[in-house]
């Protein structure tokens, strides 16, 4: 591949559903001039409950397509993906450039004041070995508090983002976490910035909230400078959207959550055979 078609590629993104756009919102908004390709494996969403051995299988496979279809760095906009397969898919490809997630402990362990550091996810994030050296590297500074968000990404996934019922399943998990004194909270699963609202109102005015989102736009740009991949191209980046679920629906999610975005993008299905993703 030359210099110039490495260049014009595209960001490759993934997640078990739509969490990832949250991610690919910052990217879109930080790198404005480069196109993207965004995987949402909805046949398959959601990823936390799954072991990590079937989850590596799903990374490799999506990484595979991405790859394939010309993505010049490939983003894990997933933290239970990003647990069990970044360092797996680091060695397995060690010329491409793989930016992940992790919960944000480390800047919420620095700011927070009452020693005391929530952190929201799913098991499988909690399970990976991601965590487990945040925890090593950081524990002994703040006491870290976690909860795993039952039935959170399910309700994002059908749209239920301000239910009563997601109300109830946000206290549930968040109570614990503040009784406890947490005055940081790290959202630990891309799909749980889009509860901002509900978890900003059951927090209170004490409690900071930390979005990963952000940093993760940015270290993906640091990685794509380093490697001479910014696409110079002052125009606006194409966006192609695919999942493994149910298109039309897909599409629908999208016209609610991205069109304030970017008014250049398009949608479309992949499926699973042999496990393998095909075009429909």
């Amino acid at each position: 591949m030359t210099k110039q078609n490495r260049v014009s590629g595209s960001i490759g993104i993934f997640d078990s559903g739509l969490g990832g756009l949250s991610v690919w919102r910052e990217i879109a908004r930080q790198l404005p001039g480069e196109n993207t390709l965004y995987v949402a494996d909805q046949a398959h969403v959601p990823y936390g409950s799954r072991s990590m051995d079937e989850i590596r299988s799903f990374c490799e496979a999506i990484a595979v397509f991405l790859l394939e279809q010309g993505a010049k760095i490939v983003v894990i906009a997933c933290n239970a993906a990003s647990a069990a397969a970044l360092h797996y898919l680091r060695k397995l490809y060690p010329d491409v450039a793989f930016v992940g997630m992790e919960p944000a402990v480390k800047p919420a362990v620095k700011n927070t004041r009452t020693g005391v550091v929530g952190v929201l996810a799913t098991q499988t994030t909690f399970q990976g070995k991601l965590f487990e050296s945040l925890i090593a590297a950081y524990g002994n500074h703040a006491r870290v508090v976690t909860c795993v968000g039952h039935g959170l990404v399910e309700n994002v996934e059908s749209g239920a983002v301000d239910t009563l019922e997601t109300e109830k399943l946000l206290k549930e998990c968040m109570d614990p976490l503040l009784s406890m004194g947490a005055d940081q909270l790290v959202l630990g699963c891309t799909h749980y910035q889009f509860l901002m609202p509900l978890i900003r109102k059951l927090a209170g005015s004490a409690v900071s909230i930390i979005d990963p989102a952000p940093a993760v736009a940015l270290q993906t740009a640091r990685v794509m400078k380093q490697r001479q991949l910014i696409n110079t191209n002052q125009g606006k980046g194409r966006h192609v959207f695919l999942t493994t679920g149910k298109p039309e629906t897909f599409k629908s999610n999208l016209e609610r959550l991205i069109t304030p975005f970017t008014d250049k993008w398009e949608t479309g299905g992949v499926n699973w055979q042999s496990g393998c993703l095909v075009h429909v």
